[in-house]
């Protein structure tokens, strides 16, 4: 599937069939990626950036509470978890050295 941008999955038609008689005079990269120079590939970084982006199935305001509660509970779980392993260590060192 590709887009007015352009596809990182899917490579230029020209990248896809290389003809001899299209090689490039430089020896780079053949295609519109290779004639852009820094800026252009600059730019084209970003719309793909933003073309991704667009792709992103974002959560609603319902579902990012429930995640948001569900990862705190789990850290305060596992804070308490520590924090118990922690004071057993300690009382079995005092234990033994005294």
């Amino acid at each position: 599937m590709t887009d007015a941008v352009g596809s990182i999955d899917m490579p230029d038609a020209e990248d896809e069939a290389p003809d001899s008689k299209k090689k490039s005079r430089k020896g780079g990269k053949g295609g519109k990626r290779g004639k852009k120079g820094p800026l252009g590939r600059l730019a084209l970084f970003y719309r793909q950036i933003i073309a991704e982006l667009r792709k992103v199935v974002w959560p609603t305001r319902s579902q990012l509470t429930t995640y948001t509660t569900v990862v705190i509970v789990f850290v305060v779980i596992m804070i308490g978890l520590v924090t118990v392993i922690d004071y057993g260590f300690q009382e079995a060192v005092k234990y033994v050295f005294g």
